[in-house]
């Protein structure tokens, strides 16, 4: 029997209401299969927790996360604490004790009716990015100088090290190779005349071991453009940490909304655990109403399956969010329907268990 331990932080503001549902799911999996089992520890961490200890999480958090094979957060995020510290001392923190180098968010549009876009079907969007995930822009380097006085300078560093510009570009060009699929590398070289050209350079030196991948690179004002106008040229993109934040959330609007958007912080060797996560935020303004949407929570736990080899698994809840699109009786209200959370998860458990037994 395969067994997988897993943390849950389920976090700020929505974060446990979705987590709970994406539990549910996977106890149900536990229940349909005899070979593959769960444990969950709970860890009371965020930013609810920060006003009360004065700290995002505790001390020897990081420790104790260590343990587990797998981190499955809800969000982060409350009124009163600011947004810098509420990302730097518990997500940022934890993706980088743990080398979690590889952010993987898919860009998939699961039904036409879901997509502002004019004319364009699930064969249109339907991409991978994979977005640097441990230095460039979110390395944290810089200064601020002169405080407070007019001569006042910030400094905001971004970091491109060899090790990790590289390793992320040949992860992508293995995933485009492993799924016969074409590889776009978004940057920024002809303004950032450093960091971006490095990137392109080593996105085209590491292509000499990939003759088989079909390359192609974008400016990211025009790739930006292009995920609009014509979202059927990507297929595997790799980005920069800063460029991969903010394409996705245009990905998730063009297919949905950050209801429907998931992504996972992967250490791909498995030294440490790897991170899955709905990534639309805490959203206070609906905590505690029964509304939020638990479907990209959903999805990653998906993602998890699929990390931890359970591929089966994973395609099945993926295909179980698919069919329950076209229920909109049994959707949250973002998505036009008038269910609460814990009746999606109901009726999204219930689903999974009828593909199952058919």
């Amino acid at each position: 029997m395969k067994h997988i331990k897993i943390a849950l932080i389920p976090g700020d503001g929505i974060g446990p209401e979705v987590v709970a549902e994406g539990v549910n799911v996977l106890k149900a999996i536990e229940q349909l299969d005899s070979d593959i089992s769960f444990t969950f520890t709970e860890f009371p961490w965020g930013c609810e927790y920060y006003l009360e200890h004065g700290n995002m999480m505790d001390d020897d958090g990081i420790d104790r996360l260590r343990e587990f094979d797998a981190i499955y957060l809800g969000a982060v995020g409350y009124p009163g604490v600011p947004d810098h510290i509420s990302l730097w001392d518990l997500l940022l923190r934890i993706r980088k004790a743990f080398d979690q180098y590889v952010n993987l968010r898919p860009v998939s549009l699961l039904d036409p009716s879901l997509t502002p876009l004019k004319s364009k079907s699930e064969k249109n969007i339907d991409m991978l990015v994979i977005r640097e995930n441990s230095e460039g822009e979110y390395a944290g380097a810089g200064d601020w100088l002169f405080k407070g006085k007019p001569e006042e300078v910030v400094l905001q560093t971004g970091v491109f090290s060899r090790k990790g510009t590289e390793r992320i570009i040949r992860y992508a060009y293995e995933e485009a190779r492993r799924s016969n699929r074409t590889l776009t590398s978004i940057s920024k070289g002809n303004a950032l005349n450093y960091s971006m050209v490095f990137w392109d350079q080593v996105f085209e030196e590491v292509g000499k071991d990939y003759p088989d991948v079909t390359t192609y690179s974008y400016l990211v004002d025009a790739a930006s453009l292009y995920f609009v106008t014509h979202p059927e040229r990507f297929e595997v993109v790799v980005t920069s940490n800063l460029f991969g934040d903010i394409m996705t959330d245009l990905g998730a609007g063009i297919t949905g909304g950050l209801g429907l958007a998931t992504g996972a912080n992967i250490n791909p060797e498995k030294t440490y655990p790897s991170m899955f996560e709905p990534v639309h935020g805490s959203a206070p303004d609906i905590a505690g109403k029964g509304v939020a949407n638990p479907i990209a929570a959903i999805w990653s736990v998906s993602q998890m399956l699929d990390f931890f080899g359970e591929e089966k698994w994973g395609k099945a809840v993926l295909d179980t969010i698919k069919s329950m699109i076209g229920e909109t009786a049994n959707l949250t209200p973002d998505l036009g329907g008038k269910a609460s959370t814990s009746e999606v998860g109901n009726r999204f458990v219930e689903k999974l268990t009828e593909k199952d037994k058919n």
